[in-house]
């Protein structure tokens, strides 16, 4: 359950319940993590590259640039580490969330007339260079398509790196890259 539901709860039920019982309520409430990824602050060097190489590519195609959108970020990161953590490489998390749903736990709908995200992965040798990645992505119609679709304002860019990953990784050094598009109004 997201925070603000949370608070909102129990904003509700404050009337009739004894206020030294709402301050405990409301004390453990803050001790527990919203999600189980930590809000990213910043972006690498590497995740920095990844978006100006891709706003690179949107300006020669006409396109304006994306905004970076830590709470997108967040929600690549997410992904990006759950993927390595678990050996698994699929836009749907390993829990059979679907990942609209998965961002939306950090890029809310709630509020707005307007919402819609798309979902760029990447898994590749260490030695993945910012440009070589947009060059991947440029080479498939899906990921080619988000990166030049005029729809999205925002992007979010998250790259986990893993000396001996599991699962699809086969216990292979790897770079995952996710990058979380959106739009909201």
């Amino acid at each position: 359950m997201r925070f603000d539901l949370l608070v909102a709860r129990l904003l509700r039920v404050a009337a009739s319940v004894r206020p030294i019982a709402v301050l405990a309520a409301a004390f453990l409430l803050l001790a527990v993590p919203v999600a189980s990824a930590k809000n990213k602050t910043a972006i690498s060097s590497f995740e920095a590259g990844v978006l100006q190489k891709l706003n690179e590519t949107r300006a020669s195609h006409g396109l304006g640039p994306l905004r970076l959108s830590m709470r997108l970020t967040t929600a690549a990161d997410a992904h990006s580490a759950d993927m390595a953590d678990n050996g698994y490489f699929d836009h749907t998390s390993h829990d059979g969330t679907p990942f609209w749903k998965r961002v939306d736990q950090w890029y809310g709908s709630s509020g707005y007339s307007y919402w819609s995200v798309g979902e760029n992965l990447l898994w590749a040798s260490p030695s993945l260079t910012p440009g070589r990645a947009i060059s991947m992505w440029m080479k498939s119609p899906e990921h080619r398509a988000n990166i030049l679709s005029a729809r999205w304002h925002e992007i979010g860019v998250a790259a986990v790196h893993m000396s001996a990953a599991s699962g699809v990784y086969h216990g292979l050094p790897v770079t995952i890259i996710t990058t979380d598009f959106g739009v909201r109004h």
